[in-house]
């Protein structure tokens, strides 16, 4: 990132001479070397000393000390501490555990523990499905990662996942109602992953998995769906291909075209790149053709293996070879999930009329918004500090919620068809433009309309639990 930004924002705790001139010298100083003000905060004044917490965006963690330095340097300013409030928010942890119910006398006590408790265990032990009935496994998902790929991060490992993990789980809460807690398995083997997950099940009402390397993403979710009777959900794959699909949905609207008559390319053929594949496939894209290191996929293409092997079947039906720029000519829909720099603005020249393009790689898209005016009527990235980011936060919360509410044993396509229908309408079709084809993230009414579909489509299904 080029600009100051929330994510690298530190206060500066600063004593300050109580003299005209002194606190217009920092924030001028302050301002020169790049630093965004957010607000300047009084502290207390002592004598002839006043102190201030200054809280200012910076570019990155070397902006954030230069601004120390530079604050440090102004005449009759005294630097107390610097305040990470990134690091700040994370300490100790994002989220906590909290009763449901206060325990303040005796006979609280007595229901919510020993010996009442001995009656609600031996229903369950009698009837076990009543364990969804009587404790948190109603509405708590784990959020389950080995740390093998972890955001842009890479294979960072399952402690260093954590931070991202309890994030994923605060916003379960936030905008889905649902309790959810981080996993972080320490594993080496895919088959270890996969019976460590299995084990928690007596706890869970649900298991997202989350930051898997491919290929192991592709067999865990498999394999667990196999022998688990709750709903699994790796939201790389997932989350990422049903909001892509709703907007989608929505910038047909603008181009005036139809999903039954596009071709797409998707540069990308790990988790997320499979999953967009398959979902536009079900929602009815006739010409799909995915692209990795190596060029294009098509069948007869050699050493392929795995979820490549689907594509190779399933997509490019024409088969095409070339790299990713050869077979974006023509097509009406770029969507990368790949890397920064993948394609160029003459790549994007050559595409079909109105051209569509999807850049989500992040931090950095695989072309950025401003080198497509001009060109593309409807872009999108994953970034927030552009116009219509693609955030699976806008599907996990409402098809979890959505799940539990209908006792789902599973999470089937139609669901998630149901989920991208959802979030897709709502946008009004009034409201549909190039710089809106999604709902805001913090549109709290989007989980709700997802879960309703998502409960819905699984009960029409059949894939609901007799309680």
């Amino acid at each position: 990132m080029s600009t100051p930004n929330v994510s690298h924002s530190v206060t500066i705790r600063a004593e300050l001479n109580h003299k005209p001139g002194v606190l217009g010298r920092l924030t001028t100083a302050i301002g020169e070397a790049g630093g965004n003000i957010l607000g300047l905060d009084l502290v207390e004044i002592t004598g002839d000393i006043i102190c201030r917490d200054i809280t200012i965006l910076a570019i990155d963690a070397d902006h954030a000390q230069e601004l120390r330095r530079v604050a440090e340097n102004v005449e009759g300013v005294h630097v107390k501490s610097v305040l990470d409030r990134t690091f700040r928010m994370h300490l100790h942890g994002k989220i906590e555990v909290v009763g449901k119910n206060p325990i303040q006398n005796r006979d609280d006590l007595s229901m919510a523990y020993t010996p009442g408790v001995a009656r609600v265990c031996l229903e369950i032990a009698k009837k076990p499905v009543e364990v969804h009935n009587y404790t948190i496994k109603a509405n708590t998902v784990a959020v389950v990662t080995d740390g093998t790929a972890v955001l842009g991060l890479g294979n960072i490992g399952p402690y260093a996942a954590m931070p991202v993990m309890e994030g994923k789980a605060q916003l379960f809460k936030e905008f889905g109602g649902v309790d959810a807690f981080p996993i972080c398995l320490n594993v080496t083997s895919t088959e270890q992953l996969i019976d460590a997950v299995e084990m928690l099940e007596p706890t869970f009402g649900g298991i997202n998995l989350e930051d898997i390397a491919a290929p192991r993403c592709f067999e865990v979710e498999e394999e667990l769906k196999r022998r688990l009777d709750i709903p699994v959900f790796h939201d790389d794959q997932h989350g990422t291909a049903v909001v892509v699909l709703a907007a989608l949905r929505n910038a047909m609207i603008v181009v005036d075209k139809k999903l039954t008559d596009l071709t797409v390319t998707i540069a990308g053929a790990g988790a997320a790149g499979v999953a967009i594949a398959k979902i536009l496939k079900n929602a009815g894209v006739p010409n799909i053709i995915v692209t990795d290191r190596h060029g294009a996929i098509f069948d007869g293409r050699q050493n392929l293996g795995g979820a490549k092997d689907w594509l190779a079947e399933n997509t490019n039906r024409d088969r095409r070879h070339g790299s990713t720029g050869d077979v974006m000519a023509g097509a009406d829909v770029f969507i990368g999930v790949s890397g920064p720099g993948t394609v160029t603005r003459e790549d994007v020249v050559k595409m079909g009329s109105k051209p569509i393009v999807f850049g989500l790689a992040n931090p950095i898209p695989e072309i950025l918004p401003e080198q497509l005016e001009g060109i593309a009527a409807v872009v999108a990235t994953g970034r927030s500090d552009y116009p219509n980011q693609i955030n699976n936060v806008l599907c996990f919360p409402g098809i979890f919620r959505g799940a539990l509410d209908a006792a789902a044993t599973t999470i089937t396509e139609s669901m998630k068809l149901a989920a991208a229908d959802a979030i897709a309408s709502a946008v009004s079709e009034a409201e549909i433009s190039p710089y809106y084809i999604v709902p805001s993230v913090f549109n709290k009414s989007v989980a709700i309309q997802v879960a309703s579909r998502v409960a819905e489509a699984a009960r029409r299904e059949g894939v609901t639990r007799q309680m």
